[in-house]
Order: structure tokens, then sequence, then C-alpha cells
């Protein structure tokens, strides 16, 4: 059987992988003038390549659709990608968060896997040729249309990514295609995305810091309802805030019902714990020593132990306590609310950034218009799907790769 693959990221390269390993001859086309451009740029160009948690907890934090992938998970797992790699010859480690990279900390290594078992299995690859229609007659697909040409096939499989990071070609145009065979596509969001947030001083103040263990909760103040919390490191930019418990917060944000109109109100506040190992009367506690070793000191010039110097004015200025005031006279009262800010310092989030900063695309194909046993569509026969396309989304920590090995695979088989 003749199968063509269109797109040659993580999720096209397994299902051409996949599909030759069945006996197929396989024509893998990619646009690029090479394969995986957005694999090469995750975990910051050192590959976070799955995780090692179990299959089950792949679902849970996949909060974009994650039941659709039970079958797609269960027939390729975590383990599957890793046996893949050594098989190739590269070998895997495990850091903090469960998350998975190659020994070499190279993405470049984990291409070269793939390049060299699509290289082995014969697979016919097309490079710098961009399809333009999907081939169909009577609901059945025949075939693709490129640019310059018609290549006939058996069965197609399309996994195009999404719009996430243009750079890397992710312009969305498998969407097109796919709509044009008469598929639904969900609204195309930004995920794992950083957010803006209305306090325009603070970016000034704040940017570039970076701050590890702390703790978050993005909240919906019309309702009182706590939408994400999480706890890990996050970073202050000129636009507001990113790092990795805020894009996952974002995987959340994004699918909130009536997001826009609450962030236009200022009605989504994000809520740092500063100090989240310490209760409150750990922390007071805390403050009561440092201020006894700073007693001859301004309020100004005791929180040198407490805080990272970039967070101190912003924190004074928080707390009201008059920063020329000498320790020794700051009140209880006072002390009370320098903790409730340390405890619950909060910004007000005004947006998510644009798609082309976003690591990942929330929306695409309709899952209802795919069987999630094969990734065929219900709608064309012959006509599979894999990857960021479909409207299926994780957090950060190797979710989202594995989501396009493993549909990859299955839309292979």
């Amino acid at each position: 059987m003749k199968v063509i693959v269109v797109g040659g990221g993580p999720a096209g390269m397994m299902a051409a992988i996949s599909a030759s390993a069945n006996g197929n001859e396989v024509i893998l086309l990619e646009k690029n003038k090479s394969l995986g451009k957005k694999l090469l740029i995750t975990g910051k160009g050192r590959c976070n390549i799955t995780s090692s948690l179990s299959m089950e907890e792949f679902i849970k934090n996949t909060p974009g659709n994650g039941m659709f992938l039970y079958s797609a998970f269960q027939q390729f797992t975590n383990q599957d990608i890793i046996h893949f790699l050594k098989e190739q010859g590269l070998n895997v480690k495990e850091e903090r968060g469960n998350r998975i990279f190659p020994v070499t900390d190279q993405a470049r290594d984990v291409l070269a896997c793939f390049e060299k078992k699509l290289k082995k299995q014969k697979v016919k690859i097309l490079y710098e040729t961009q399809v333009i229609e999907l081939l169909t007659k009577q609901n059945k697909i025949y075939g693709v249309k490129t640019k310059n040409q018609t290549i006939k096939a058996d069965k197609v499989i399309v996994a195009t990514g999404g719009k996430s990071y243009t750079l890397t070609g992710a312009t969305g145009d498998g969407y097109e295609l796919a709509k044009k065979v008469g598929h639904t596509i969900m609204p195309i969001k930004p995920s794992l995305v950083p957010l803006e947030t209305y306090e325009q001083d603070l970016h000034q103040q704040l940017q570039g810091l970076s701050l590890k263990n702390v703790g978050i909760k993005i909240v919906d103040i019309t309702k009182g309802k706590q939408i994400y919390e999480d706890f890990g490191e996050m970073l202050f930019t000129h636009f507001g805030v990113s790092g990795p418990i805020i894009l996952s917060g974002s995987a959340h944000l994004v699918r909130y019902k009536n997001i826009e109109q609450l962030l236009k109100n200022r009605q989504i506040k994000l809520k740092i714990d500063l100090k989240p190992a310490l209760t409150k009367e750990k922390l007071n506690d805390r403050i009561l020593r440092d201020f006894e070793e700073f007693k001859n000191k301004t309020f100004k010039n005791s929180l040198d132990k407490l805080l990272p110097q970039k967070m101190i004015p912003v924190i004074i200025k928080a707390s009201n306590i008059a920063p020329e005031k000498q320790v020794n006279s700051v009140t209880k009262q006072e002390r009370t609310a320098l903790i409730q800010k340390i405890k619950e310092w909060e910004v007000t989030i005004k947006n998510f950034r644009k798609i082309e900063d976003a690591i990942i695309t929330c929306g695409g194909i309709n899952i209802k218009e795919v069987n999630p046993k094969t990734m065929e569509s219900k709608k064309v026969k012959g006509l599979y799907f894999a990857g960021e396309i479909l409207d299926v989304d994780s957090y950060t920590g190797g979710f989202n790769l594995q989501i396009a090995y493993s549909t990859g695979y299955v839309a292979g088989k």
C-alpha cells in the first residue's frame, strides 16, 4: 500500500516509521528544508522527550481532551519511545518533575534517531514540498496535490502541527486542508504561553527575575473560584510572567469559560506565595529572627535574607510600611500585612501572549470526527491525523511530545 505522510515533525516522522514498519511504501512530505525543526527547540534545545509518569497520569496532565488519547497512549507508551531511542543508540536520563531527556542534552541527537530509522526503513522524503490540497473522491482519499505535482496514495496521514512557533514552519495550513474536506476546526488559541499582566510599573522593576520554589494560584475573583494551582519556577518579563508553572497554568486558563471577558474586566488574579514552605506562623518567627539580627537597621534594609533583591522594594510598597522606619518599631499589625503580601502577592492577568509565542496550540481538528483507536477521519476514508493538528494539548513536561509519538504511531499502524 502507498502511504503519504504530510509533515516531518515528531508525529509525522513516527507515523512514517510506523507505516513503513507495516510493509507500506511511504513518502514523507516536508515543506521545510529539513525535518523536526520544532523538535530541535523543545526543552530549550535539550528536548524533554517524555515523562516517566504512568500513562494514566499523562491523561490527567492533558487538560485538552485527554480521554481521547486513552487508546493511543496504551498502544505507544513513554517506555516505547525510550526503547525506540535506545535501539538507535541514544540513552536517556530522568530529571526533576519526572522529565526524561537524552543523556547528551541535545535535541539534535533525538532527531538523528528518527532520521536514522527513516533511512533504514527506506522512507522516501521530499523536502520543500508543501501540500495545498487533499484529493478525495466520494469521501475517500486518493492522494495529495503539492505546488508542483499530484501524488496518488491509498492512505494519507496529516501531521502538519499547530500554529505555535511559526518560525518553525507551523502556520496552521493543515487546518485549512482538513476544513476543505469537511472537518470542523475548533477555535485556535495559544496554550503553554506566557501571560501579560496589567501592572506595567512592575514589568520594569522585576524584568528578568526568576523565582524558584514558589506557589501560584490563578483565581476567578467573580466566583472566588480557583482555576489552577502549582508549585515550581516562574519568571518576570517585560510584559508579565512566564516560566514552567505559568505556562501550565495558561493551558487551564485558555479553556476557562468566558475567559476573554474576564481578562478584559480584570477579574483573573495570579496569587504568588513567595514562601510556600512556611506557614504564616513560621514566616512570622522567621521575620522576627531577621528583625532581631537587623534591629539597628531600617525596614528596607532588613529583608535581604528573606527575599530576592529586586522583590524587596515591591513588597515594601505593597505592605504599606514606611521604608525608613526602624525595624524595632514595626508593629505586629504591620508585620501581619507584610506576611500577607509575601504569602499572597497578587497581580492581574491581562491577556495571553500571541500564538506565535506559544509552545503548543489549543484547538484544532474536532476529536469527535476522528476515531481514537486508529486516528482515522470519520469523514474521509483513508485520511488520518496525528499530533498537534488535533484538538488535544497538555502541560509542559514531555506530555505534548508523547502525544505526537503516540498518535503518529497509531495513525501509521
